[in-house]
């Protein structure tokens, strides 16, 4: 999978890995679908810190999800 290319199917794949590398149980706050391919360079600078490190904070993970609500489609 090459993520430097901006498509729906990469947008899903790093939403569903960052859901599961931060552990969240509501999945409902990040679906796919929510983003748009505009933010795409955004979203995947998040997505590589996210996979980068292997444990969080509360602190963090709630930083991480506010940043992710912020990309969000309006």
């Amino acid at each position: 999978m090459n993520l430097e290319v901006k498509s729906e199917e990469n947008v899903a794949y790093m939403v569903e890995q960052m859901q599961k590398q931060l552990q969240v149980v509501n999945t409902g706050v990040m679906r796919p679908e929510d983003f748009d391919l505009e933010q795409y360079e955004d979203l995947k600078d998040l997505y590589d810190y996210v996979m980068k490190k292997e444990h969080f904070s509360v602190n963090e993970t709630e930083g991480i999800i506010q940043e992710l609500s912020e990309l969000r489609k309006k």
